[in-house]
This record gives structure tokens, C-alpha cells and sequence, in this order.
């Protein structure tokens, strides 16, 4: 079966873009564009991050609520973007718990604590908690866990099944993962503006009722995923049960914030 909606990235104002869409038990119902080319991530990188720090959780490394970042702050906060830490510099601007500050340096510090709880460096230790398993042979992380990820949508096909049906992590665990980390807070959702509540799972940020947003307006209020500066993004939807990768190499902007919705809508309602 082939989905007829992929093809919108045709239109799409960019050099190159890849698409596909996956069912839970790893069936790709459509793909379109060079699967098999290197993209860089940017933020679509967190997700894989925050996957091997749920690895090394529950292989005993790390505890979700110990100390990691800055004073006061816990794994869990840098998960979910609540560790008060600036967007893209290592400083506290907010108390733990309290705002929703998207943060690179939170991720960059998350990175840091599970190299030194596992004495492994951080790329290596992805590459040996998610990639390798998952046969992830094309995607590397060539710097900061938040954003410096490199992938394909045949690769990120396979990761987005395993967040539909997990092989590698006990499914409480992603269904944490998947819940509202910190209920009620507010914060900016990068290139959407303010959003109340911005809502963000560990690692994952979650769509709810969030307007305007990067996924369809008929994407289910359970949507997950994560969307990158480099024209990237990934969704969930268990509604739909699929998911759907696009990689561009154009920057994130205005032309993004016009195509995505109408293609993700088109790609749901030929589901």
C-alpha cells in the first residue's frame, strides 16, 4: 500500500525531503523521497536522547528523580524541559518545576550525567541502548545530544515503531514517557509562541490542545513526537495507530508552519 498524501512533500519549498508512515508492528504503509539520505535532525534528536536515558534507567544507571543539572533539579526535570536551564546556554533562569523552558543545555547536561553514570560517552552509549537494537545503522549523534543527530527516514521508521510497540523499554516506562510531566505549566513552544499548558512528556512533547501546533487539526489530543530546526519531525498518533517521519534539509520557518498541518491531515484521513 502506498499513501497517496506523502507525495504533498513534492510541494514542499525545499531541496530534499523523505517521508513515511509506520504502523505499530513496523508495517511502512507508504514512504515517498530518498529514504536512505543523511539528514541532520536538530531536534528531532531528543527523542533518541531522551529513549537512552530511559535505557539507562531502567537498567539501574540513573533514577528519574535524582539530582542531574542545575541545584535542585532531577533527571525528570531535564527530561521535560523544566529544569529552569536557558534555552541554549548553560544558565538557571527559573526554579526546577516551575516554567517550561525549552532547553538545549538541559539536554546537553542530561547527556553529561548519563556518560558519567555509565562511564560510557553519551553517542556511544545511544548507539548501544537504541541504535544498534534497533538496527539504526545510518543515524549517528555527531555532538550535542540535543540537537546534532544525523538520520534517515528508513532508520527513524524503526524508531518510530518501537514508540508504538516496545521491544526495548518495559512499556510503563514509555508510557511515562507519554504523560504530562509538570501539569500545568506554561512555556513557549519553540516557533509557535506561548502555549498554556505547553505540555511535555519526558523527552517527548505532547500535542493536547495545543493551538497553533506543528501537527494536524485533526491529529488526536495524544499526539507525541517532536519537530526540528532543520525541518524535521516525527508524530505519533495513537488514535490513527501510525506514525510518520519527514526529513528536509531546509531550516524550520514560515514554510513549515504552513505545510506541516495540511500534510498531516491529509496523511490521517487516508488512514
Amino acid at each position: 500500500m502506498s499513501l497517496q498524501s506523502l507525495a504533498l512533500i513534492e510541494n514542499w519549498p525545499v531541496p530534499t525531503a523523505a517521508a513515511a508512515v509506520v504502523r505499530a508492528d513496523g508495517t511502512v504503509l507508504g514512504t515517498h523521497g530518498p529514504t536512505d539520505h543523511r539528514f541532520p535532525l536538530a531536534s528531532v534528536t531528543k527523542p533518541l536522547a531522551a529513549y537512552a536515558a530511559l535505557v539507562a534507567y531502567e537498567e539501574g544507571a540513573i533514577e528519574l528523580d535524582e539530582p542531574a543539572g542545575p541545584p535542585g533539579a532531577t533527571v525528570r526535570h531535564l527530561l521535560a524541559h523544566t529544569s529552569g536551564l536557558a534555552f541554549d546556554e548553560h544558565r538557571v533562569t527559573a526554579p526546577p518545576g516551575q516554567r517550561r523552558l525549552y532547553s538545549n543545555a538541559g539536554f546537553e547536561q542530561l547527556g553529561d550525567h548519563v556518560a558519567k553514570a555509565t562511564e560510557i560517552p553519551f553517542a556511544e552509549y545511544l548507539r548501544q541502548a537504541v541504535l544498534d537494537p534497533l538496527g539504526m545503522t545510518s543515524t549517528s549523534l555527531d555532538g550535542s545530544p540535543a540537537k546534532d543527530g544525523v538520520s534517515t527516514v528508513d532508520d527513524l521508521v524503526r524508531f518510530a515503531a518501537e514508540l508504538q510497540a516496545h521491544r526495548l523499554l518495559d512499556p510503563r516506562t514509555v508510557a511515562e514517557a507519554m504523560t504530562v510531566q509538570y501539569p500545568g505549566t506554561k512555556g513557549v513552544l519553540p516557533g509557535y509562541g506561548h502555549q498554556n499548558p505547553n505540555d511535555w512528556g519526558l523527552g517527548l512533547e505532547i500535542r493536547d490542545s495545543k493551538s497553533p501546533h506543528w501537527t494536524g487539526s485533526s491529529s488526536s489530543p495524544r499526539t507525541f513526537g517532536h519537530f526540528g530546526q532543520s525541518g524535521t519531525f516525527l508524530w505519533v498518533d495513537p488514535a490513527a495507530g501510525a506514525a510518520c517521519v519527514a526529513l528536509t534539509d531546509r531550516a524550520f520557518g514560515p514554510w513549515a508552519v504552513e505545510a506541516w498541518p495540511p500534510f498531516t491531515d491529509a496523511v490521517l484521513a487516508e488512514l
